[in-house]
C-alpha cells in the first residue's frame, strides 16, 4: 500500500509590501533624526538610551509577537554585560569581538532558559523566566568574576576595527547607532517573514497553529532564542557605552523597565519599543533630581498611557491613521 508521504505545512501569508514600506519608511526617518541628534543632545546619554531601545526591542520580539511574557529577560542583558566587560578588560578583546561573544553567548543562555520554560504557558512561564533570572542575579552577587556589588569597573572601550576609537563619546555614539538600526532592522525582517507569520499565528491561536502541522515549541524556542540574542547585544553594546557592568543590569528591576518600555510604546509594533525605551530613560535622566519621586511620576505615566492609549503611543498612531510602525 502506498503512503503519500506528510505533507509540510505551507507558510502564512507576509504582510503585504505597501503595509512593510510604512515601517521602511518610518525607520528612514528615524534613523536620519538619531543621526543629527548628536549636535543636539549629549552623545552618551543618546547611547545609553539606544542599548535600552535595542533591549526593549529584543523584548517585544518576544512577548509582542510571540505572545511569550518573560519577567527575567535582564537575565541576557545582564550576562552579556557582564561577559563584555570582562573579556574586553581581562583578555583585551576588541570591543566587537566583545559585543559579539557576548550576542552568542547570550544566545546560549537563550537556549537553555528556553528549554527549560516554554515547555509551561502563561503566568508559569513568566515565573519561570523570573526564577532563572533570579538564580543567575545571585550568582553574579557571589562569583568572583563579577566582583560581587561592585561589579566590573573601568571597561576599555578599545578601538573598533582597528579603526573607530571609542574613546570619542560622538564616534562611539555612531557606532552605538549602528548596531541599533542592525538590530532594530534584524527585528522587522525576523517579524516579516514566513518564521514571524508562524509566530504572530502560534500567539493568536496556538491550537489551530498545532492542526496546520507547526511544531509551535521549535517555533517558541527560536523566538526565545533570537530575542535573548538581540537582549545580549544591547546588554554587552550598554558595557563598553558605560564602561562597567554591575548587579543593576541583572536585576528584577530591569526586566521590569522594559516591560515598561514595551508597553508605553506600543507592544506588537516596531518602532514603539523605541519610543517607550526613549521616553522612560529621558524621565529616568532628565527627572533624577525627584530622587526616588522619579518611580512614581513613572508609575503615574505608565497608569495614563494604559488608560488612554492601551495600545500604546505607536499603537496608537498606527490604528489611528491606518499605518504599520
Amino acid at each position: 500500500m502506498n503512503v503519500a508521504p506528510k505533507a509540510e505545512p505551507r507558510p502564512l501569508a507576509e504582510p503585504s509590501g505597501d503595509r512593510r514600506s510604512d515601517t521602511l519608511i518610518a525607520i528612514a526617518v528615524l534613523a536620519a533624526l538619531l543621526a543629527l541628534a548628536p549636535f543636539g543632545v549629549y552623545p552618551y546619554f543618546l547611547a545609553q538610551a539606544l542599548c535600552m531601545a535595542l533591549f526593549a526591542c529584543a523584548f517585544n520580539l518576544l512577548v509582542g509577537y510571540s505572545g511569550l511574557l518573560s519577567f527575567g529577560h535582564a537575565l541576557f542583558f545582564g550576562s552579556a554585560s557582564y561577559f563584555a566587560a570582562h573579556a574586553a578588560k581581562v583578555y583585551g578583546w576588541p570591543p566587537e569581538a566583545a559585543i559579539l561573544g557576548a550576542s552568542l553567548a547570550a544566545a546560549a543562555l537563550g537556549l537553555v532558559a528556553g528549554a527549560l520554560s516554554i515547555r509551561s504557558q502563561g503566568i508559569y512561564f513568566s515565573m519561570i523566566t523570573l526564577a532563572l533570572a533570579q538564580m543567575a542575579y545571585f550568582v553574579a552577587l557571589q562569583a568572583p568574576l563579577t566582583h560581587g556589588e561592585d561589579g566590573i569597573q573601568a571597561v576599555p572601550r578599545g578601538i573598533l576595527l582597528g579603526v573607530f576609537d571609542l574613546g570619542n563619546d560622538l564616534t562611539l555614539y555612531y557606532v552605538v547607532l549602528a548596531i541599533f538600526l542592525f538590530g532594530l532592522l534584524a527585528t522587522f525582517r525576523i517579524v516579516h517573514s514566513p518564521f514571524g507569520a508562524v509566530l504572530q499565528a502560534i500567539r493568536e491561536n496556538e491550537p489551530r497553529a498545532i492542526s496546520l502541522g507547526y511544531r509551535v515549541e521549535r517555533y517558541k524556542l527560536m523566538a526565545f532564542v533570537l530575542s535573548a540574542a538581540l537582549a545580549g547585544m544591547a546588554g554587552a553594546t550598554k558595557a563598553i557605552v558605560a564602561q562597567s557592568a554591575s548587579l543593576t543590569d541583572m536585576h528584577w528591576t530591569t526586566s521590569g523597565e522594559v516591560i515598561l518600555m514595551t508597553l508605553v510604546g506600543g507592544m506588537g509594533t516596531i518602532l514603539g519599543p523605541v519610543a517607550g525605551a526613549l521616553i522612560i530613560v529621558t524621565m529616568q535622566n532628565y527627572l533624577s533630581g525627584f530622587g526616588q519621586w522619579v518611580t512614581v511620576i513613572q508609575g503615574a505615566i505608565f497608569v495614563i498611557c494604559v488608560l488612554s492609549f492601551r495600545r500604546g503611543i505607536v499603537g496608537e498612531i498606527s490604528a489611528r491613521f491606518k499605518l504599520q510602525l
